[in-house]
């Protein structure tokens, strides 16, 4: 079992003020390990995924999927990294990055710079994350993307000039387990769904926090997921 080959950790205090048990195996990979994670919602069952799985795509949102078609498990379009990018205050921020569509980037030459390389010394593959638009969630267009940060388009870049800005969130562990998003550029939003309304396939938008505090509430709650463990029910914890 993966749990018991971990290192007790009795209290882990990721991103928020509620304290995650370190056997909660997903939010573990995700959160301090960086392992790919299916992104549950707590509603209905369905899982995030990139609208356009091909890695030649910036421009496109993210959608709710119900059923796990072969063409999006091939491609790894239901696998999310939620990666560390630094801190907000005391926060750590992260930024959401697809599976989908990641290249792995040439070595680098002679005398050029290194990208950067990962724990095990590899070069640190290239992942389209969640961009969000800075007039979100004013504006009624799509207010989410997912693409390079020097590829998505220029309402989803940094107003101060970093790409990045647009796409760093603050992620708080919620009371019964789940994870939720805030990005930093509004931080009186949630990530959530165009009409706030969870069905099928239904387009991510992002939405304001009527709750009023970041500890997220049932419709904008998100479980990550291992993928071996998609067939537990995990939103009956609320029936």
């Amino acid at each position: 079992m993966y749990t018991q080959e971990r290192t007790a950790m009795s209290n882990l205090v990721v991103g928020g003020p509620v304290a995650v048990n370190s056997y909660d195996n997903a939010i573990v990979a995700a959160l301090v390990e960086n392992r790919p994670v299916m992104l549950v919602h707590a509603f209905n069952g369905g899982y995030l995924r990139p609208a356009e799985l091909s890695g030649e795509s910036h421009d496109k949102g993210v959608q709710l999927a119900t059923a796990l078609d072969p063409t999006t498990k091939e491609a790894q379009g239901h696998l999310w990294y939620v990666t560390p990018a630094g801190f907000f205050g005391q926060r750590p921020l992260y930024v959401i990055e697809s599976a989908a569509g990641q290249v792995s980037p040439k070595p680098a030459g002679a005398g050029d710079a290194d990208a950067g390389r990962g724990d095990d010394g590899l070069p640190k593959p290239q992942r389209r994350r969640i961009a969000v638009h800075q007039d979100a969630p004013r504006n009624t267009a799509d207010t989410v993307q997912v693409g390079l940060p020097d590829k998505v388009g220029d309402k989803w870049r940094g107003r101060n000039g970093a790409p990045e800005d647009t796409q760093l969130w603050v992620v708080t562990v919620t009371p019964w387990g789940g994870i939720t998003f805030v990005p930093i550029t509004h931080p009186d939003a949630i990530l959530g769904f165009k009409d706030h309304a969870v069905t099928a396939n239904s387009e991510v938008r992002v939405t304001y926090n009527w709750g009023g505090d970041f500890t997220g509430t049932v419709i904008n709650t998100f479980y990550p997921r291992l993928p071996s463990e998609w067939n537990v029910p995990y939103h009956h914890v609320f029936t």
